[in-house]
């Protein structure tokens, strides 16, 4: 059994199905509107970047290749380990084992933070963005990236199997303590129909799953989301 940082939050795809959700990470984005949303914020050349909730280090390799150092904190072990694996060749990423909630970052170390499907959902996050606070540098910028029920095929996907998450809700909280929403389209695009159909029911319990792919034919998805940002 994967060894999990006290405090961790269960993640229902990546701890459970964490080749699929690789299947997943691939498809995101297949346009590359993010990482570019996020550079005309705020650039991470040259700085110190801390991704929490890393799980298998997807997204560490991309911000190495121009960040000084890369920190990337997950809390289920064994997505640590493969993180770990995937970063071994670079030169300046660390993994470790911890939480939103008690980074293992000293105070005021970080010019970047990246968290994207991870913990900060809005409410219930507090104690997060209380490290927040802690580990920001002055001038420091923080990105959450999460879904926007309240547009898009996903978004209605979202908002039918998740109906107790309420976007307006969720948008009041981040503007309540000070983020910035960039809303941004951008998609899943996948090689197979089987793949969609494998991370389709990943993400939602069975009876939605069906009835969203019942629905939906060939395989892309128009999918949008909200880049919240914060600089300190």
């Amino acid at each position: 059994m994967a060894s999990i940082a006290d405090g961790g939050i269960p993640s229902p795809n990546i701890w459970h199905h964490p080749a699929v959700y690789e299947i997943e990470n691939k498809a995101v984005d297949p346009d590359g509107v993010i990482e570019p949303a996020m550079r005309a914020i705020r650039d991470w050349a040259g700085t110190t970047v801390l991704d929490l909730g890393c799980g298998s280090g997807f997204h560490l390799p991309m911000f190495a290749a121009t960040a000084a150092r890369v920190i990337g904190v997950e809390p289920h072990g064994d997505l640590a380990a493969a993180a770990q694996r995937r970063t071994r060749a670079l030169g300046n990423v660390e993994v470790r084992v911890g939480t939103a909630q008690k980074v293992p970052v000293a105070d005021a170390s970080v010019d970047v933070m990246h968290a994207r499907w991870a913990y900060f959902f809005g409410p219930g996050c507090e104690p997060g963005l209380a490290e927040l606070d802690r580990v920001m540098r002055r001038g420091g910028t923080a990105f959450v990236i999460d879904n926007d029920a309240s547009r898009s095929t996903f978004g209605r996907w979202f908002a039918e199997g998740y109906p107790m998450i309420k976007a307006p809700e969720v948008e009041r909280f981040w503007i309540a303590r000070g983020w910035h929403r960039t809303p941004l389209e951008m998609g899943w695009r996948f090689e197979r129909r089987e793949d969609l159909e494998a991370v389709v029911r990943i993400e939602f319990k069975p009876a939605d799953a069906e009835r969203f792919l019942a629905s939906h034919t060939g395989v892309e998805v128009d999918y949008a989301v909200n880049l919240w940002s914060r600089t300190y």
